[in-house]
């Protein structure tokens, strides 16, 4: 019986990193893209070419696998009808075990964005296949990311400041979906976040203070009640704060997000860049 994990966004920060960790578990696996195989990239993976939007080569790209890992999102309400393309298509070609990444607040966040991510692991739950879903909250390199936004402004805009956070390194959520993929489904498994609780204001601030740079923070107040969820804590998961490095950890590694770097046989280093 084939023993592949095929790894859905496979090219992106938290994709990476999965095909990281399983790689060096010594895993086979199969990366899914909706782009060929980058000329010159000499990772032993797979590669399969799919479309989660179309449906148009999922069928082959996921035949025979053990374990689907489901990182691919498009961050909106979209996320539903993809996974619900990608479990069809398990379920045509056999019975993988899916693990599928969600976020902390799904089930309690009113707004269109967790929504969709709750339909999205409706579409997994339902599906009638084994499965596994974590839910973690926000990865610190979308705190970065945002810190560097709009650089022709004056100002850094965040939406609704006081909004305590519980960033997560996604390399760590890397760990514990590849462990997931390696064994027995076991449904809804605990939230995943991060080591320290700090606002979205505090957390910027600390991204401009690694990245050198020196700009007010401007919070802008979330519309409708689902401004009160977020400040009572919709997004915390403090009896989970299981991760380990914080924000600053994060941005002193100094790593390009979405970089897989592997050791090969021969003590080379192999590095693929993000994509997604």
């Amino acid at each position: 019986m084939n023993d592949v994990t095929v790894v859905t966004g496979g090219t992106g920060v938290l994709g990476s990193a999965v095909v990281r960790r399983l790689l060096m578990d010594e895993r086979p696996v199969r990366v899914l893209s909706r782009r060929p195989r980058p000329e010159g990239d000499r990772l032993p993976v797979e590669w399969a070419v799919g479309d989660l939007k179309s449906g148009e080569g999922l069928d082959a790209a996921v035949d025979g696998a053990a374990a689907i890992v489901h990182c691919a999102t498009t961050g909106g309400r979209a996320d539903a009808r993809l996974t619900r393309t990608l479990v069809a298509a398990a379920g045509r070609t056999g019975r993988p075990h899916l693990v599928h990444v969600s976020v902390v607040g799904a089930d309690r966040v009113p707004d269109s964005f967790h929504r969709a991510k709750l339909a999205a692991e409706e579409a997994v739950t339902g599906s009638g296949l084994p499965w596994s879903v974590l839910r973690t909250t926000r990865f610190h390199d979308r705190i970065a990311r945002s810190a560097r936004s709009r650089p022709w402004l004056p100002v850094v805009l965040t939406l609704a400041g006081d909004v305590p956070l519980q960033p997560v390194e996604p390399r760590e959520v890397a760990e514990r979906l590849a462990a997931l993929a390696a064994g027995e489904p076991t449904g809804a498994v605990e939230e995943m976040g991060g080591p320290q609780i700090r606002t979205a204001s505090e957390l910027t601030r600390a991204a401009l203070r690694a990245q050198g740079r020196h700009r007010p923070v401007v919070a802008l107040r979330w519309p409708g009640r689902t401004s009160g969820r977020l400040r009572d804590g919709g997004l915390l998961t403090a009896e989970h704060a299981d991760g380990r490095a914080t924000l600053e950890d994060h941005l002193a590694r100094g790593e390009p997000p979405g970089v897989v770097t592997m050791v090969e046989p021969a003590g080379g280093r192999t590095e693929h860049p993000s994509r997604s």
